[in-house]
């Protein structure tokens, strides 16, 4: 299997391209990538909860789809085996739509009969990313008084698996005022 490069290549924000060709037939985005995303929300999403944890990026970037399932597996099991299913919910805010794409050169003996250099040099897609503004909601976490120190632990951990910084917001949702940053 082939390794994944580094995320340095990828996390800088780029204008989403799609083929343009002559012809109309080919005008579109031939595969899109697997996403290894499995759920959007996790918990209770009938109850309403009275705090709102909202994990925040300090800069723009893409995230890809491996990142955000990580993330959304460490938090989701810590608050599970704490809280219990029924005393949280959980939201992923964004989702890896932009395809991210590789033009593989070859290197080596025989090489050069095989690349074809920048001539063709729109890339096959790899991966898939989530583009992220700096200030724009990652996750967002909802829980009771009695889960406030469960909540801010699961988003703490779950900031390691980004490759920022993050910023974690806490709301109370009765009064609409921010309690903590």
């Amino acid at each position: 299997m082939a390794r994944i490069r580094k995320f340095v290549c990828y996390r800088r924000l780029e204008r989403p391209y799609t083929r343009k060709s002559k012809y109309s037939k080919k005008n579109f985005v031939r595969v899109y990538p697997a996403s290894k995303i499995q759920k959007c929300e996790g918990g209770n999403a009938s109850r309403k909860f009275r705090y709102q944890f909202l994990i925040k990026p300090k800069v723009s970037l893409q995230l890809r789809h491996n990142s955000l399932e990580s993330a959304r597996q460490c938090a989701n099991k810590y608050l599970e085996t704490t809280l219990s299913k029924d005393n949280f919910f959980l939201k992923m805010r964004v989702y890896p739509f932009h395809v991210l794409r590789e033009n593989p050169l070859a290197s080596g003996a025989g090489a050069d009969r095989m690349s074809t250099g920048m001539a063709h040099s729109f890339g096959k897609n790899i991966s898939s990313a989530a583009q992220v503004r700096e200030g724009q909601p990652i996750f967002e976490v909802r829980v009771d008084k009695s889960g406030l120190v469960a909540a801010k632990k699961a988003l703490k951990t779950m900031a390691s698996k980004f490759p920022c910084q993050c910023l974690v917001e806490i709301f109370d949702i009765e009064t609409k005022k921010l309690v903590f940053v």
